[in-house]
């Protein structure tokens, strides 16, 4: 049975934005309702919690209501029948794809409701097509048609989809004027420590290389047909297949690099101290979590198959126990949503395509709370992905900042680095660096970062 309320419910990605509410808002926890696809795990925080998935009728009759991404399409008569004074959507980027089922449900919810709030600190994690379904939620009679936002600010598009960037400065102006309202770390924590990068570049033996310098050699035949392709469809089937092989030249990279990124993490062992380390891949999570094990280093891990409900223990356990040293994390799963300021060291085993994703990751250790500066440490190697990847994340980063700050940045060459590197390989300073925008008086409808 739907309830007719004045009261707030919030849409979010980790149950770490729970504790902030309860913080910031001075709200009983009684007051707080959760509703989570399992309960399972403490509750350590004294919560209401309601499965999703009960045959009960649910109440959203909390002060704050708060329910999950994924839970949103299972819940949506309830929650559209329902009255809600303010809807906040934290992390609102996980509304980028127009297709994806938690967009479709969310997108009525947040279009009814008096007033509502999108949270994030990347709101486009690569191209401004992401940006469209989180403006079209707050303000729908200016972002009203995709294909008309597509043409001008996406460099048009093929069929209707729209990969591309165009028209930056315009598009910058055009929501900060009607609903962005942005804040940068350094305008408003201006306390917090610095955050220094450095690429570490790993050698890579003959053995572990083959199979990437085998996939490479193959990349280049098709690379080299698809120029003296004879029609439209061989030159979109070779496309085909050039996107595959460099998936596959993705995996290939994570399993040559795995005893070069152990080796690595022995010094960290060494040195004793807390740190967080990302990866993509199954095999270089698995592995970097059987090293530690073996080497009875106390960890966590949190990937996409670990419960919503156990990670917030999880990362509890991590910054208040001195014993665990180290967490394992998926860029995905575990780069957003979570508080890890008890590290000061970063590292990233991998890249990932999405740059936004990459600073999401870093920014688990570099927020509220941290005391020291935050060394990030990316380990790249040479010949395989990471010389493609970086270009991509380079591209996609130059396109962001001058779409979200209205200014193009050019990467810096990396001082801080254990070996010499490619020039082309750069570091992610320009992504922060923003120019400072002045304030805009909030309207009914605003999202900020």
């Amino acid at each position: 049975m739907a309830s007719s309320c004045s009261c707030s419910i919030c849409l979010t990605a980790s149950l770490g934005f729970v504790q902030m509410i309860q913080q910031w808002l001075n709200i009983p926890s009684s007051e707080i309702l959760v509703v989570l696809s399992q309960c399972s795990g403490s509750n350590k925080g004294g919560f209401k919690i309601v499965p999703s998935n009960t045959k009960k009728s649910i109440h959203l009759d909390g002060v704050f209501n708060i329910v999950s991404y994924d839970t949103v399409p299972k819940l949506q008569d309830l929650l559209m029948a329902s009255t809600f004074k303010v809807v906040i959507a934290d992390e609102s980027h996980f509304l980028k794809n127009a297709q994806a089922k938690r967009t479709s449900a969310s997108l009525p919810l947040l279009q009814k409701a008096q007033y509502v709030i999108l949270l994030s600190g990347t709101p486009a994690l690569s191209r401004p097509i992401e940006l469209f379904k989180q403006l079209e939620a707050l303000h729908p009679t200016v972002y009203k048609n995709v294909h008309e936002y597509g043409s001008r600010y996406c460099k048009g598009g093929i069929f209707g989809v729209y990969q591309g960037a165009s028209n930056h400065e315009e598009l910058h102006s055009l929501i900060k004027a009607t609903v962005m309202i942005r804040r940068l770390k350094k305008d408003v924590l201006s306390e917090l420590p610095q955050k220094r990068r450095q690429q570490v570049f790993l050698n890579l033996g003959e053995k572990e290389m083959r199979q990437v310098n085998a996939l490479f050699h193959e990349l280049e035949a098709i690379k080299g047909k698809g120029k003296s392709a004879q029609s439209k469809e061989e030159a979109n089937s070779l496309k085909f297949a050039e996107k595959s092989l460099i998936s596959k030249i993705y995996t290939a990279s994570a399993e040559a690099k795995i005893p070069a990124v152990l080796d690595y993490l022995g010094t960290m062992v060494e040195a004793n101290c807390k740190f967080l380390i990302f990866a993509h891949h199954q095999s270089m999570i698995d592995s970097i979590h059987e090293y530690l094990l073996k080497k009875k280093v106390g960890c966590i891990r949190i990937d996409g198959s670990t419960p919503s409900a156990l990670r917030q223990d999880l990362v509890t356990d991590f910054q208040e126990k001195e014993t665990i040293k180290a967490a394992v994390l998926s860029i995905r799963a575990g780069g957003v949503g979570l508080t890890l300021t008890a590290a000061s060291t970063v590292i990233f085993a991998e890249l990932s395509w999405t740059p936004g994703d990459l600073i999401q990751a870093e920014d688990r250790a570099h927020r509220i709370g941290q005391v020291s500066s935050v060394n990030v440490c990316y380990l790249l190697a040479n010949d395989t992905v990471d010389d493609i990847i970086w270009d991509v994340v380079q591209s996609k980063l130059d396109s962001l900042g001058q779409m979200l700050d209205g200014q193009e940045k050019s990467l810096e060459v990396s001082t801080n680095q254990s070996h010499s590197s490619p020039s082309k390989q750069k570091t992610l300073d320009s992504f922060i660096k923003r120019c400072n925008n002045s304030p805009q008086d909030p309207s009914k409808k605003h999202c900020r970062d």
